[in-house]
């Protein structure tokens, strides 16, 4: 039994943010039926890496699901998706707005067939505001809500953000909103509507950002490795690599100072207090890192983690899935693929005691399930 055994789930959603929100669902139990156009389905389809001619992106947040094949403005498929919807307990989408309105199938419409859907849109910018019809990608949205300013080296341009936070960000803060929707329904019987957008994720996730603009109203400078509110709390090179170090708490940065040889600089008014560590954490930085030099990386990474200093190297993603914690903690997981075969894929981060998340089936290939999901959902060709 899963957390959301028996929830049916219509995702009309393409790309990253509305799949990865679905997969969350697909991962703890729900019946999430994929609809997409049956000429080319999905665009992520073809983003590449492949395995036998599978798109790798695409097959890593599909899974779990089933695909059905539906050409939305053919008047036939449409009658079914309604159908569908009908006895849907759950519809994603993350068209640019107004696109469903026009199809036919947005929030007003569905309700006229399920009055107590829950409803969900994930888009660029939201469904209301100056800039709701404009159309927005991760990139745009990182760019938008101020995380690509703050991010690259302090003296030079912004830089784009190589890990699609925003897209990640809103898939999660769509499933949390479906979530709490189903807990009210099962106390009042009402479903709702829920919208989110890459905008807002990308924006939430500048919190330090946030905190310091309401407080000064200053433009939070770039930092590069540095952070915001602790020092030192960053990265630091070895004699062979590199290691982050969270040494900002006073226990921590007296141990650090030891461990280091460097017990001088306690005694230094630019160091005497975080505060005045944070205010001198470029010369902080270039003074840690001359005794850090010194040592190899699993040399020092042995030091503070024996001293109780929160530390740890960089790895590489290969590194990262050959990681013993990677793998005791089930983080890669292997399912069979009906054309790939056997393949790896991410386990899920939420480890549930009593209703596990249970990744059982690969992505599918598109309109894989058409007869099977409409046989199941009892719905006539």
């Amino acid at each position: 039994m899963s957390s959301l055994s028996k929830l049916k789930v219509l995702d009309l959603t393409t790309h990253l943010s509305g799949p990865y929100c679905s997969m969350i669902l697909a991962d703890h139990g729900a019946d999430v039926i994929k609809v997409e156009n049956p000429n080319g389905g999905d665009p992520l389809r073809h983003s590449p890496p492949f395995q036998e001619g599978e798109s790798a992106p695409f097959m890593l947040w599909n899974r779990n699901k089933r695909s059905v094949a539906l050409d939305l403005k053919s008047e036939d498929d449409l009658r079914i998706l309604q159908q569908m919807a009908r006895k849907a307990d759950v519809m994603i989408e993350n068209f640019r707005p107004g696109t469903a309105k026009r199809l036919g199938i947005d929030y007003k419409a569905i309700t006229q067939i399920n009055p107590d859907v829950i409803y969900c849109s994930i888009s660029g910018f939201g469904q209301t505001g100056p800039y709701a019809d404009r159309g927005g990608f991760d990139l745009i949205a990182n760019a938008m809500s101020g995380l690509m300013s703050i991010n690259g080296p302090a003296d030079g341009p912004p830089f784009r953000i190589p890990v699609p936070v925003s897209d990640v960000c809103a898939g999660m803060h769509a499933a949390i909103g479906i979530l709490l929707a189903l807990n009210n329904r099962q106390h009042t019987g009402s479903g709702q509507y829920i919208d989110t957008s890459l905008f807002e994720a990308g924006i939430s996730l500048g919190v330090y950002e946030a905190a310091s603009v309401f407080a000064n109203g200053e433009v939070p400078e770039r930092l590069g490795q540095a952070h915001r509110g602790s020092a030192p709390y960053q990265m630091f090179k070895t004699k062979d690599g590199y290691i982050t170090v969270g040494g900002a708490q006073e226990n921590f940065w007296v141990s650090l100072c030891k461990v280091l040889g460097c017990k001088h600089f306690l005694d230094d008014p630019k160091y005497e207090s975080k505060e005045e560590r944070v205010k001198n954490h470029v010369h902080l930085a270039k003074d840690l890192t001359t005794f850090f030099e010194n040592y190899s990386t699993e040399e020092i990474w042995k030091l503070l983690d024996e001293a109780g200093i929160p530390a740890g190297p960089v790895l590489n993603h290969v590194d990262v899935f050959n990681n013993p914690q990677t793998i005791e903690r089930g983080m890669v997981e292997t399912v069979s693929h009906s054309k790939v075969g056997d393949m790896k894929t991410l386990g899920s981060p939420v480890k549930l005691s009593k209703t596990p998340a249970k990744i059982l089936k690969s992505a599918p290939l598109l309109g894989e399930h058409n007869d099977e999901v409409l046989g199941d959902w009892n719905i006539p060709k």
